[in-house]
């Protein structure tokens, strides 16, 4: 985390700040009067709405955290003054867009919206040039904006799983900063073409667009950097040959597809087998079919990677992931936890572990 080496203490509305209540039925309102404060926390206070204070120092926060709360909408005024805001945590709320003025926040690192009711970002957050981190799982996100990839060329994670994405924006391709790509539980109908441009990517997720996604791009193959795939639990008949070409791809999760290409028989014998068959079948049309036969034959005498097969099935090797079918072990924020159920929404426990 950004500040794990400093531990600051988290700001407390009661110690460090004065929180005033406005009479209003049914609803709360704080007005933020402390000066010179880095760390703001104003999480799980069941706010409805802000009013910052014009005597406040905004400029002076770092960090704000307006999560577990019940905001619907985020003051322009208040993000407009947020000059040196590293990190604005707003989860689990009910927001249904961001300000305009997120624009403004030039310093922004970390943005964690995950859990609220957003459709679309603000063309605006284009200009938030720094950010590293964005977190905006759990929404309603029909589409990503379109030059996310031209503008916020130092993103390193993008996780929005559990939208309504349908198609990632060709301009995602350019992220050459990016390690970790999480976009499963989406309707996405296909991924970009040219992916080799994401040269760091180390972590893939497209798993469970279901019915959806059907095939992969050849490019997926050229992401030198991948260490982890998982297109488990789509329609995915065959995979890539150029998959063959991931040296450092350490785990790999297909289940729940209807794959034909490899055959089964191949993919018992692990990842490495899996490798060495894609590799072979890109050099197919060199190759008699005698020989392809014949290649395909020493895959089931040769030994699996953890042990060989002497007459019975081999055990499951090391890095390929083929069965391990677990529930999500749970959603963005705690308060969400009853809102949808655990027997729909399915992610191997093992799979990235962080």
């Amino acid at each position: 985390m950004l500040y794990e080496q400093q531990q600051p203490q988290m700001v407390r509305p009661d110690q460090e700040m004065k929180a005033t209540k406005v009479s209003s039925p049914g609803r709360r309102n704080y007005s933020i009067e402390e000066e010179r404060l880095e760390i703001v926390d104003l999480s799980g206070m069941s706010l409805d709405f802000l009013l910052p204070s014009p005597s406040l120092n905004l400029a002076a926060i770092c960090k704000l955290d307006l999560s577990n709360n019940n905001l619907q909408n985020i003051p322009e005024s208040l993000t407009a003054r947020l000059l040196n805001l590293v990190v604005l945590d707003v989860h689990s709320n009910q927001l249904k867009s961001l300000p305009n003025s997120v624009g403004c926040l030039k310093k922004l690192k970390v943005l964690n919206v995950a859990g609220n009711l957003l459709e679309s970002f603000p063309k605006t957050i284009e200009d938030c040039s720094c950010l590293e981190d964005l977190n905006a799982n759990f929404n309603k996100l029909s589409k990503l904006p379109e030059a996310i990839g031209f503008e916020l060329v130092n993103l390193k994670k993008v996780s929005v799983n559990s939208n309504k994405l349908v198609f990632l924006p060709r301009s995602i391709t350019h992220l050459t900063a990016l390690k970790i790509l999480d976009v499963r539980l989406n309707n996405l109908r296909s991924l970009p073409e040219d992916m080799e441009n994401l040269i760091n990517l180390e972590q893939l997720n497209v798993s469970q667009n279901f019915q959806y996604l059907e095939t992969l791009p050849y490019s997926i193959g050229l992401l030198l950097s991948l260490v982890e795939l998982d297109v488990s639990y789509n329609r995915i008949s065959t995979l890539p040959d150029s998959i063959g070409c991931l040296r450092k791809l350490q785990k790999l999760c297909v289940e729940g597809n209807p794959l034909v290409s490899p055959p089964m028989e191949v993919m018992e014998l692990g990842l490495h087998r899996v490798k060495e068959y894609l590799s072979e079948k890109m050099n197919a049309g060199h190759m008699s079919p005698q020989k392809k036969r014949s290649w395909v034959g020493k895959l089931v005498k040769y030994s699996t990677m953890n042990g060989r097969i002497s007459g019975r099935r081999a055990e499951k090797p090391e890095g390929f992931i083929m069965s391990d079918y677990r529930p999500i072990d749970g959603l963005a924020s705690p308060r969400y936890m009853g809102m949808f159920s655990p027997r729909r929404l399915f992610s191997p426990k093992n799979l990235f572990t962080r």
